[in-house]
């Protein structure tokens, strides 16, 4: 049986104990204590779903989603079950309860009991993701091209970012508690931005843009830079495709080391 939960203080316990399975660890969190600290906070926030699900009085699976009402988009932040069933009666609900949303789930690569659900259900995958963090001190770079976003680059912002993803340019503009913007900017023209996160004590990256005609002239290195400078003494983590072997040696020559374990995989699913 599904149900909503009011509170997750009582099944923190079971978190934790399927998070240690490195098959089915939440891999978006580097530390027990911030999947500890988001289940805990999660119930209290008014755009988050918490489900539990149990047989015989006994939680067999856990789950966390983001929900956006006025666009009609789910993100699954956490999923933690061993159990098939658990998996197949949350897929059940969400396609109950908010029929035609989009939803993204991001999990574990491991995860073959929702990975094969979501293959049946026909979902779209992206590519599995390699997290890397930043371990130590960064060399030394030019950042001058590298500046705050402000209102007279809108235009130019917006022209160059990414579409068909849900942190769009216009949304990101609106959230700028969560989002800080860092853009290349060459002969007063926007060639190159990042959308980087700054009010957690571990901060991200969510998209690096250089224009294909000004690439490898170090726009990305400056704006990553800028981007480690302004967020210091948090930390910083990233996540890269596990194919792009240029990005990934880029990341490593600014610190950033290969974060095993912790790899995801994003699908995405009309319900």
């Amino acid at each position: 049986m599904l149900e909503l939960l009011s509170s997750t203080a009582e099944h923190i316990g079971f978190a934790e104990r399927i998070n240690s399975d490195p098959s089915f660890s939440v891999p978006v969190y580097s530390s027990a204590g911030e999947l500890r600290q988001r289940l805990l906070d999660a119930p209290k926030q008014t755009n988050k779903l918490v489900l539990g699900y149990f047989e015989g009085g006994a939680l067999l699976g856990l789950f966390l989603f983001f929900v956006e009402e006025q666009d009609r988009y789910l993100e699954l932040l956490m999923a933690l079950s061993q159990s098939a069933p658990a998996y197949e009666e949350v897929l059940a609900f969400l396609r109950e309860r908010y029929p035609g949303w989009q939803c993204d789930l991001v999990y574990n690569p491991g995860n073959f009991l929702l990975h094969g659900l979501l293959e049946r259900a026909g979902a779209e995958f992206d590519t599995e993701q390699q997290k890397m963090a930043l371990t130590g001190d960064t060399p030394p770079a030019d950042v001058s091209v590298a500046e705050l976003y402000s209102p007279k680059y809108k235009d130019g912002y917006i022209a160059i970012h990414s579409t068909g993803v849900y942190w769009t340019a216009e949304k990101v503009l609106e959230a700028p508690e969560q989002f800080r913007v860092i853009l290349a900017i060459e002969a007063g023209e926007v060639v190159g931005y990042i959308d980087v996160t700054h009010n957690y004590d571990e901060n991200e990256p969510f998209d690096v843009f250089v224009k294909e005609s000004c690439r490898r002239k170090g726009y990305a290195r400056a704006m990553l830079m800028k981007a480690i400078e302004l967020n210091r003494p948090k930390a910083m983590v990233l996540t890269v495709d596990v194919d792009n072997a240029p990005a990934i040696a880029l990341y490593e020559s600014m610190g950033f080391v290969r974060a095993e374990g912790q790899n995801s995989v994003t699908a995405h699913l009309a319900l």
